[in-house]
């Protein structure tokens, strides 16, 4: 874990604070703090962290049309150098029951009681994926009951953005005979392959930096925890990738983006259900 950390803290109105939380971990942050009115997130000092304040106005500028009081200028951020960062930062990070299923705990905390539920352990790095974020704990919620609909051993599975791999474990944890995990970032595969060695699952998850466009088969259950621009730019490569009476998870999508993906999917051919909740 590095020692120096750049911190992006963003000031807006308390109905985008989820919106920009989820912006600022899709951009590399492994875990945000979200406060009244403030939201504050964390980067690994280089790797053009200290870029990303303007990333982030960038983006603000563009969903002000649904928050029209977001100010851009209401981004700052510092450098933060303390020798006792990594206990700093780890506290901010629990053990997390996930859908009926699961308990996510990060390595460096004493695992508590199962209680009958599925340990995932991930450590915190720079790929999308903790558990601790809602788009995460949706998809996690989602496939558990599609697995239940099949039984163990009866389908496979597609991760599309493997991210962290949390997903790609969950899969393979309940039941999934094949799981494939694709993505397109070299950082997320290295953070993925250590988290599945880490939870044994590195012989039943196929991870890979393959396209979309170059995995020539169908699945029972494909996930994909992305953007809404992501999701849509895929979408006739991830309807084909699902097989007959198969099901597709989609997550990641604002709310105000919500009824154009359920329209391109549904022009698709496919039964379309969202979340009421």
């Amino acid at each position: 874990m590095p020692t120096a950390w750049v911190q992006i803290s963003v000031r807006a109105d308390p109905a985008a604070l989820d919106t920009i939380a989820n912006f600022l971990i899709e951009r590399g942050s492994p875990g945000v703090v979200i406060k009244k009115r403030l939201v504050q997130g964390y980067y690994a000092q280089g790797a053009g962290a200290l870029g990303i304040s303007g990333d982030v106005r960038r983006f603000l500028s563009g969903i002000k049309a649904f928050y029209p009081n977001i100010d851009e200028n209401g981004v700052s951020q510092r450098l933060i150098k303390d020798r006792n960062w990594n206990r700093a930062w780890q506290k901010f990070f629990k053990p997390q029951k996930i859908g009926r299923h699961f308990l996510i705990c990060p390595p460096w905390l004493p695992v508590p009681p199962l209680r009958g539920r599925r340990l995932i352990t991930i450590e915190p790095g720079l790929a999308f994926g903790t558990g601790t974020h809602a788009t995460t704990r949706g998809c996690i919620e989602f496939i558990e009951r599609a697995a239940e609909s099949y039984g163990a051993g009866k389908f496979d599975a597609l991760d599309v953005g493997t991210g962290s791999g949390i997903l790609a474990m969950a899969l393979s944890k309940l039941g999934a005979k094949n799981v494939w995990a694709i993505d397109n970032d070299p950082v997320a595969l290295n953070v993925a392959q250590n988290n599945l060695r880490a939870n044994g699952a590195a012989r039943r998850v196929r991870l890979s930096g393959r396209r979309l466009d170059q995995i020539r088969r169908s699945f029972s259950l494909v996930v994909a925890n992305l953007t809404a621009e992501t999701i849509l730019d895929l979408a006739v490569g991830l309807a084909r990738k699902v097989a007959p009476r198969g099901y597709l998870v989609l997550s990641g999508i604002l709310q105000q983006k919500a009824r154009d993906v359920t329209r391109r999917f549904a022009d698709n051919g496919s039964q379309v259900s969202s979340p009421t909740r």
